[in-house]
């Protein structure tokens, strides 16, 4: 089987137990894992793998989440596995819910930690793969250790601090970049009634990457879900707080893998003797609306279980013309942000103009197979330059460089025009861009 449908994997515990897989988080390796592994390992096959270019894994980017979930499958048909417990974090989170939907007589059990069924939005994905392809990985591994970790643990752990700055530093850059746009196009809060295993959902309560509010959108829509909120802990929970984590996926999937069903050798195991960290939840409470690896110190406090009733689930009108398709790529070309903005200003006298647009720009034109969208974006830029529409240059030079151009590529092109659309057209063009690229490609501080 091509390397490029498998990902590197490695295995602990009894070769005869049930399969427990292990989902890492973006821009860390099966590492961030290995304070689970002693115990888990008692009970269950433990396999963890590595996202591509993570690690020591072979750099084959990969554009979607259904596409890892296609490859970790592939690795598990491999090795001759069938049906197995899944607990992942963050993107491995992302793959698991992906893998219950698309895949569910695969998935015993199902354990989501500091997930979301929409990760931020498809923007700040975006715009994160540019400065990535601007800058490398440098300012993201930098910015790393507020994103994944409380203040308080990165002062006490500078060791643990300083090892996840450097897992992110050698990631593949170009891995990186599509698993951000892979994050981009993620959303399954429409179809999360549709998951039919059992799913804990484990947040940490100080986590601002994927906070509690998304967990508790999962909760209210997956029918047999339950919420933990590990107190003083951020985004890398099973680092920070190991033994908190390790107690609750242990008590989790002793009491939810089912099997009978579906016979392949596994059977559920007795937890063992520890305090709860879960409560009963006697009557659960309607939800409210959706908005839009290493040592670490004891948990300050037992987790607390919230549970919820599912909404009522969408139902599809099955439609699927040019406006849909056109919509679609409008938004990831030109991003959520713009086509909001354009989008609350319609009005009766505009309405249909930007229907048009929609439709047939975007809908007809752009989603084109001749040329891909960098093409495209070179030719755009091209024609704002010749026609000296400077207020659409700009917008289309941060779509640009979301469709995978770089500066140096985009000073080429405005080079170009010079010549061929006069001086003055390309010096007020590099102005333009000038302005645009230094506001998309400057890391968050």
């Amino acid at each position: 089987m091509s390397e490029t449908k498998t990902l590197q994997y490695r295995t602990d515990g009894p070769e005869d137990g049930p399969v427990l897989v292990l989902g890492p988080s973006l821009g860390t390796t099966w590492h961030m894992w290995d304070r689970q592994i002693p115990e888990l390992s008692r009970h269950w096959r433990v396999l963890r793998f590595d996202l591509p270019g993570h690690g020591g894994s072979p750099a084959h980017p990969a554009p979607s989440v259904a596409e890892l979930a296609a490859r970790l499958l592939a690795t598990l048909d491999m090795l001759g596995i069938d049906r197995f417990g899944y607990a992942g974090c963050s993107i491995g989170g992302a793959i698991g819910a992906e893998l219950a939907l698309r895949h569910p007589l695969r998935v015993g059990s199902l354990a989501l930690v500091s997930a979301s069924p929409r990760f931020g939005t498809a923007d700040s994905f975006r715009q994160r793969g540019v400065v990535v392809r601007t800058n490398g990985l440098d300012p993201i591994a930098r910015a790393t250790p507020e994103r994944w970790f409380t203040p308080t643990f990165a002062a006490a752990q500078p060791a643990i601090v300083d090892w996840a700055v450097q897992m992110v530093r050698t990631t593949d850059p170009g891995c990186y970049i599509a698993a951000c746009e892979a994050l981009a196009a993620f959303d399954i809060r429409p179809e999360l009634g549709r998951i039919g295993i059992p799913t804990l959902v484990l947040a940490g309560a100080e986590d601002q990457v994927t906070p509690a509010a998304d967990a508790r959108v999962l909760v209210a829509g997956i029918p047999d879900a339950r919420l933990a909120l590990v107190p003083g802990t951020s985004h890398l929970a099973p680092v920070e707080q190991p033994a908190a984590v390790t107690d609750l996926l242990v008590r989790h999937f002793s009491s939810s893998w089912q099997s009978s069903d579906h016979p392949t050798g596994m059977t559920a195991v007795n937890a063992p003797h520890v305090k709860p960290v879960l409560t009963p939840v006697p009557q659960p409470v309607t939800a409210p609306a959706p908005p839009r690896t290493a040592p670490a110190s004891a948990p300050t406090g037992p987790p607390v279980e919230i549970g919820y009733t599912q909404p009522p689930e969408p139902v599809p009108d099955g439609r699927a013309d040019r406006y849909d398709q056109g919509m679609k790529v409008r938004r990831e070309v030109l991003g959520d942000a713009h086509v909001d903005r354009a989008e609350s200003q319609v009005d009766e006298f505009t309405g249909d103009f930007q229907d048009f647009i929609t439709r047939y720009v975007w809908g007809e034109v752009w989603t084109r197979p001749g040329i891909d969208r960098r093409t495209r974006s070179v030719i755009t830029l091209t024609a704002m330059v010749a026609r000296g529409h400077l207020d659409e240059l700009a917008f289309h030079t941060r779509a640009a460089l979301r469709n995978g151009l770089t500066p140096t590529e985009i000073k080429e092109v405005l080079l170009h025009t010079g010549i061929y659309c006069g001086v003055p057209a390309a010096n007020s063009a590099f102005a333009v861009a000038q302005r645009v690229i230094r506001e998309e490609t400057s890391p968050e501080e």
